[in-house]
Order: C-alpha cells, then sequence, then structure tokens
C-alpha cells in the first residue's frame, strides 16, 4: 500500500509566508474573525480524515472498482467509500466554503483548495463525488432563483445530496452548440428534459439520498448554437418547489464507462425522458452558468494534478531512500551496507526533483488563484474585484492544463523511480500515473485550456488579465532588484517576463494574418506561460524563506530546489519560445490526404 502524509508544513509556508494569506483573508468581508489557528485546525482535521479514512481505501477502491446493476440501473462504489462519505458528511466537509444562510460553514475557498489537494492525493477516485457538488453550488449560487437554492442548495451543503454537471453528448464533447437535448415546457412552469448525456462523474452512485443534475438543453425556440443552450435543475427523485421529495424522476443512468483509471468514480451514461426540471437563470444563457461550474472545476481539477504529484512523490522518496543499488559514481556514501541507496545517483534525483520543484510551486500558484478568486468574490472593493477577476481569469487555464500535464510528467517519474516495481499493481505507482491521465482531457483538454489562454483571455480580452499579472512579477523584480541573494532568480524571470510580452504580440500579428496561428501556438504559448508563472512561485518562495523565520535547512532545501527548477525545467521556455517562432507551416503544409 502507498503512503500517504499531508505536506501541512509546506501548505502553510505557501498560504502564510509567500502568500501572506491570513492578511489578505482576514481583510477581506466575513474574514475579521478568522485566524491561524483556526485555518491550521480545519487542515489538520482534513489531514487526519485524509490519511486514515480516504488513503487506505485508494489501493482497494481501484482494484474494486465500481458496480452497475442493469436490472436497477443503480451504481455501488466500492468497499469503504459509503463508510467514508457518511464521516465527510459528519464533519461537515461539504459545507466548507458555502455561506452559512445555506447552512455552511463559509469559510475561504483558499481553505477549501487546501482540503481539497489533501482528498486528492489521498483518493482521487472518491474525491470526484464531492468535486461536482461544488460545482453545483457555485452555479446555483451565482444564477439559480433563491427557492431553488433553499430547495436545492441546503441538501448539497449538508451532504444528503451530491451535484453533476451533465454537458456532454454521444456526438458533441468540447463543441457543446451541437447538443440535442431538448427541455419541453411544462403548464406548472416545470420542464421535461429528454436527452442522452456521457461522461457524466457521479451521475449516479450510492452515497446520497438524491442527486442533482445540472443539465443543459435545448428550449423548442432556441436559436441554434451555443446562444441556444440553456441550463435546468433536474434531479434524480422529484423535487416540488416546497422542497417536498416525489416520486422517482425520469432520469437513469444507462451504464458506467470501463476507465483506464480514477476507477472507483462512477462515470455514467444518464438518460434523461421526460425527466421533471426547472430552469436555471435566463433561457438560452445556460452557456453563461455552465462557465461559473467550469471554472471552479477547471481550477479544481488543476488541484487533482498537484494532488497527484504529491502523493507520487512521497512514494518515490520513500523507495529511493531504501533501495538499494550499485555505489555511487563518486565513492561508497554508506560504505557500512552492502550498496548504496539510490537517492544517491543523479538521475533518481532527477526524478525526484522534478517532482518536488512542480509540486511545491504548484501549490503557491494554485494558492495564488484561490485567495483571487476570495479577493473577487468577497472583496466590497469594485476594482480590487475587477482586477482579481482577470488575473484569475487568466491563471485558471495555466493552473488546469500546466498542472494536470506535469502530473503525468510527475507520476511517470516516480514509477520510473521504482523501475519494474513500479509497473506492478501491488506497489500502487502505476495507479497514480493511470489516475492522472484524465486530469488532461476531462473539464476541457488541454488543448482546449491553451486555446482560452491564448485565444480568449489574451486577445479577445485584449490581454487584460496578463497585463496584470505581468505587473505582478515586475513589481516583485524591482522590489527585490538589489538583492544579491536573489539575482540569480531575477536576472532570468524579469527577462522571461519581457519575453513573454514580445512572445505575445508576434503570435497575435501572425494570426491577424492566418488565423490557424492562434492554434499552431496555443499549446507551446500555455506550457511556456505555465513555466514563467512557476518560475515567479519559485522566486516567491526563495525570497519568502530568507526573510521568514524558519530553519537553515528549510531556506536550504528551499533555494536548492528552486535553483534546480531555473536550471533544469525554465530552459524548457527556450524550446517553447522556438515553436511559437516557428509558426504554423510546418503543421498545415502537409495535405490531409499524405497522412498516409
Amino acid at each position: 500500500m502507498t503512503r500517504y502524509a499531508a505536506p501541512l508544513d509546506d501548505m502553510r509556508f505557501a498560504l502564510y509566508d509567500v502568500l501572506d494569506g491570513e492578511r489578505t483573508l482576514k481583510q477581506l468581508p466575513r474574514g475579521e474573525s478568522l485566524s491561524r489557528e483556526t485555518i491550521d485546525a480545519v487542515l489538520e482535521e482534513a489531514a487526519r480524515l485524509s490519511e486514515q479514512v480516504l488513503a487506505p481505501l485508494n489501493q482497494s477502491g481501484d482494484a474494486e472498482g465500481c458496480h452497475f446493476d442493469k436490472a436497477t440501473a443503480s451504481v455501488t462504489t466500492p468497499k469503504g467509500f459509503k463508510e467514508a462519505n457518511a464521516q465527510f458528511v459528519a464533519g461537515g466537509w461539504p459545507g466548507l466554503t458555502a455561506p452559512e444562510r445555506y447552512g455552511g460553514q463559509d469559510l475561504p475557498e483558499t481553505v477549501g483548495a487546501l482540503v481539497k489537494e489533501m482528498l486528492d492525493s489521498a483518493n482521487l477516485s472518491w474525491g470526484n463525488y464531492p468535486l461536482l457538488s461544488a460545482g453545483a453550488t457555485e452555479a446555483l449560487l451565482q444564477h439559480g432563483e433563491e427557492w431553488q437554492r433553499e430547495v436545492f442548495l441546503k441538501p448539497i451543503v449538508a451532504g444528503r445530496w451530491t451535484g453533476t454537471m451533465c454537458l456532454t453528448e454521444p456526438h458533441c464533447g468540447t463543441d457543446l452548440g451541437l447538443l440535442k437535448t431538448r427541455a419541453e415546457p411544462a403548464a406548472d412552469g416545470s420542464y421535461r428534459v429528454s436527452g442522452t448525456k456521457i461522461f457524466i462523474t457521479g451521475g449516479e452512485h450510492d452515497l446520497s439520498e438524491n442527486i442533482v443534475h445540472l443539465v443543459l438543453a435545448r428550449l423548442p425556440d432556441a436559436p441554434t448554437g451555443t446562444k441556444g443552450i440553456s441550463m435546468f435543475v433536474v434531479p434524480k427523485f422529484k423535487v416540488a418547489r416546497d422542497g417536498t421529495l416525489g416520486a422517482r424522476n425520469g432520469v437513469a443512468c444507462g451504464s458506467i464507462e470501463h476507465k483506464m483509471g480514477i476507477k472507483a468514480s462512477a462515470t455514467c451514461v444518464m438518460n434523461f425522458d421526460a425527466a421533471e426540471g426547472y430552469l436555471v437563470g435566463q433561457p438560452n444563457k445556460g452557456l453563461t452558468a455552465m462557465f461559473t461550474m467550469m471554472n471552479a472545476a477547471r481550477l479544481a481539477v488543476g488541484i487533482q494534478g498537484l494532488g497527484l504529484i504529491e502523493r507520487a512523490y512521497q512514494n518515490s522518496l520513500a523507495y529511493a531512500r531504501e533501495r538499494l543499488q550499485m555505489r555511487a559514481l563518486s565513492g561508497p556514501k554508506f560504505p557500512h551496507q552492502p550498496a548504496d541507496p539510490i537517492i544517491v545517483h543523479p538521475d533518481v534525483r532527477r526524478l525526484l526533483l522534478t517532482q518536488k520543484a512542480i509540486a511545491e510551486a504548484g501549490r503557491v500558484l494554485v494558492l495564488h488563484a484561490a485567495l483571487l478568486g476570495d479577493t473577487h468574490l468577497r472583496s466590497d472593493d469594485a476594482a480590487a474585484r475587477e482586477r482579481a477577476e482577470q488575473e484569475l481569469s487568466f491563471l485558471i487555464p495555466i493552473c488546469k492544463g500546466l498542472l494536470t500535464e506535469l502530473a503525468n510528467e510527475c507520476t511517470y517519474h516516480a514509477m520510473q523511480v521504482l523501475g519494474g516495481h513500479g509497473y506492478i499493481a501491488e506497489w500502487g505507482l502505476e495507479q497514480f500515473a493511470r489516475d492522472a491521465r484524465i486530469t488532461t482531457i476531462y473539464e476541457g483538454t488541454t488543448q482546449i485550456q491553451a486555446l482560452d489562454l491564448l485565444g480568449r483571455k489574451v486577445f479577445q480580452l485584449q490581454g487584460a488579465g496578463l497585463q496584470v499579472f505581468l505587473e505582478r512579477i515586475g513589481a516583485f523584480c524591482r522590489q527585490h532588484a538589489d538583492a544579491a541573494a536573489l539575482a540569480e532568480f531575477i536576472g532570468p524571470l524579469g527577462k522571461l517576463a519581457q519575453q513573454w510580452g514580445e512572445i505575445t504580440q508576434r503570435v497575435g500579428v501572425a494570426a491577424a494574418g492566418n488565423p490557424e496561428e492562434l492554434g499552431a501556438a496555443a499549446v507551446d504559448y500555455l506550457f511556456y506561460s505555465g513555466y514563467v508563472t512557476l518560475a515567479f512561485c519559485w522566486a516567491r518562495s526563495v525570497a519568502a524563506a530568507d526573510a521568514g523565520a524558519r530553519s537553515g535547512t528549510f531556506k536550504q532545501a528551499k533555494r536548492a530546489t528552486a535553483r534546480f527548477y531555473f536550471q533544469r525545467i525554465l530552459p524548457r521556455t527556450e524550446a517553447h519560445a522556438a515553436m511559437l517562432r516557428a509558426g504554423a507551416a510546418s503543421l498545415m503544409d502537409l495535405p490531409e490526404a499524405l497522412f498516409g
């Protein structure tokens, strides 16, 4: 069985030391009474739940998977999942960040992000069930009517019900303008929803009394394309406007997918047959509500990538310290043993340091994004809210796209550290690699994140978020311009930030002459942006460590890991910059017929 210990010390360092999160959160409305002691108590209890309850179920849940009963259209989760969920609900975790008026604890989303990382590290499949409930909660909060929040939101916050997002259909994935699910108005003001949705996480399971589906569908008179999409709340069991629970609704699971990974997370085909539902928001404005859920889910999936990197790193590090193999090239390091542990070998260190460097910088990145989200949601300063929203909107595709791609790289590195044992199921490392693979696909593939970043967040929105983030980097570099101890980080960071702006302009000019240049550049632009962003996170981390009261060994570890990142990972930006300069020609010149 693989090990997991919540990295509470590094979480606190990232939140308190690097990001000054305690002060930021206390200055926001409803955060005045928030204390470090309260946050730490929440994190410690989440660590206990993750380490002692969820982590032991990860490998067994993967081996067992979910069970689908065709006769009853029901799904049973693996042994222990239901009991773990009962503990999760009893602890009040479903309502951790929800408003008090709906039964929640109203803690900041930043605290929720740290809790989520622990849940995902411990058991990614299990963590998918509350993830979708959080998305449904956000959509109902921002777009639902008050009676819908009273009737549907309160049971979700209490943990008695769960939520889903029902977007994808058999013939359309990302291109939601092609969806065919229909919603017919009924005389009582409700609607009858009919259609088939696929890849629905948690569409059916045995963890809650009711499941609330948020479904995209078309009204009879809806315009074609994305302008004709509406959102509906469709419960598994009918719910009247006064909250009275009724008979089973016309929605059922048709099957569950047999997947490469996250096998204990039920991925369902859902059939809606004149299912009773209610319109959420305005007619034909469902895409706006959908993006509320999607943006929350995209940041959450980025955190999933981070959680997998952390878990894989912990286990490959433990193996590297214990496994004896050969001697160090410079001579025995442990002469009293028959061989040295493999952590003495340079390339094993490369594999380990890559994981460590990405995990620690990635944690700063997602917490920075979460703090922006709390500012956007809570601040009473309109200008601050707008600025936070611009920067967060820009960073979300980087968080999701980069951290999930690097989760694939890092989980494979972890397997490689174990050699043949890494490929064997009993050791548990190959599960992390299989689980990581989906994170680059669901909630928008890496290509979709890249197009969103470059096409929408940079060009369509005229680079507002990029400009805010570059200003943040510039201010940091100016603040530490004379700090000799930080020179090895500040110089390269400043040059890359300047080049970032130049590359953006270059791609914009090329795309104005040939729209294919945008698609050709997008993924390399995302990686370039992501690596510079993580470099900024590392420079901030070293500066915070130097300025703080941490031990000398802690400061040494941060500086050495940052140096590894700048010298061994950050140079990847040079390759991505070269590919960006190459343009679309080599991608588009080959006629389709000549592909073979």
